[in-house]
C-alpha cells in the first residue's frame, strides 16, 4: 500500500497545497472545486423554486382562458338567436347557470339578472369577454417569455455544474495517474 493510499482526502490535498478548512459548506470542509459545484447546484435550485409557482400561474390562467371561452360560444350563441331587426334591449335566451357563475367568478358582481340577456347586453358581454381573453393572453405571453428565461437559466446552471465534475474528476484522475 502507497503513501497516498494511507491519507485521507484532507491530508492528501493539504499536501498539495489545498486546505480543506479553507472553503466549508454546510458546515463540512470542502475543496475549491467542491463548493463551486455547490454553487451552481444551489444556483440550479433556486432557480426551480421560481418556476414551480411561475407554471402555476400559468395554470390556472390557462384555466380561465378555456373558462372563458366556453362563456364566449355560449354567448355568441345568444347572440345569434336575436333577428337581425332586432331591438337593442329584446329579450333573448337565457346565459346557463354554470357560465353566469364562472362571470360572477372572472368579473365579480354583475348587473342583470335572472341570467336573461338582451341583445345590447349580450353584445357587451361578448366584447367585456374578448377584452379579458386578450389581456389574459398577453399575460400568458409575458408569463411563458420569463418561464423560458428561468428554464434556459436553470439548463445552465446544471450544465455548469456537470461541467464542473467532469473537470474535477478529470483533473483529479490526471493528478493520480501522474502520481
Amino acid at each position: 500500500m502507497s503513501v497516498i493510499d494511507t491519507q485521507t482526502p484532507v491530508t492528501l490535498s493539504q499536501s498539495w497545497g489545498v486546505d480543506f478548512s479553507d472553503y466549508t459548506y454546510k458546515d463540512e470542509p470542502v475543496d475549491f472545486q467542491d463548493l463551486m459545484v455547490a454553487v451552481a447546484e444551489n444556483r440550479a435550485a433556486t432557480v426551480e423554486k421560481e418556476v414551480t409557482p411561475l407554471t402555476t400561474r400559468i395554470r390556472n390562467r390557462n384555466k380561465t382562458l378555456d373558462e372563458l371561452g366556453g362563456i364566449l360560444a355560449e354567448l355568441t350563441n345568444l347572440q345569434s338567436q336575436f333577428s337581425s331587426n332586432a331591438g337593442g334591449w329584446d329579450r333573448a335566451g337565457t346565459l346557463s347557470l354554470d357560465s353566469f357563475n364562472l362571470l360572477i367568478k372572472i368579473f365579480g358582481s354583475l348587473d342583470f339578472s335572472l341570467r336573461q340577456m338582451a341583445k345590447c347586453e349580450v353584445e357587451e358581454w361578448i366584447q367585456k369577454v374578448k377584452s379579458k381573453i386578450d389581456g389574459l393572453n398577453n399575460e400568458s405571453q409575458a408569463d411563458m417569455t420569463r418561464l423560458q428565461s428561468l428554464v434556459d437559466r436553470r439548463d445552465e446552471s446544471f450544465s455548469t455544474a456537470s461541467n464542473l465534475m467532469s473537470t474535477i474528476s478529470d483533473t483529479r484522475g490526471n493528478t493520480i495517474r501522474n502520481l
